[in-house]
């Protein structure tokens, strides 16, 4: 079992600060996955990195991009 996401919110440096479902916010370092295939390395442009939304208890891009929540909780930091 995974807590979905209810809101993000693009912050500087590529990192995002989600809210989980248990109201908990948490902040993820999306640098190490800038290199991984052409979906992810797109992110490096700052407009497109800005498009993050949630999508189905989830994140994703403009792009078609996304991160599984199961990823995202337990490799965030608590604020």
């Amino acid at each position: 079992m995974y807590l979905g996401v209810t809101a993000v919110k693009p912050l500087s440096d590529y990192e995002l600060l989600l809210t989980f479902e248990s109201g908990e916010q948490r902040r993820f370092d999306m640098k190490p996955y800038l290199n991984i295939g052409p979906v992810f390395k797109a992110l490096r442009d700052p407009a497109m990195f800005a498009t993050v939304r949630v999508c189905a208890r989830s994140i994703a891009w403009q792009n078609k991009a996304d991160i599984d929540p199961e990823v995202l909780y337990p490799d965030s930091t608590q604020l």
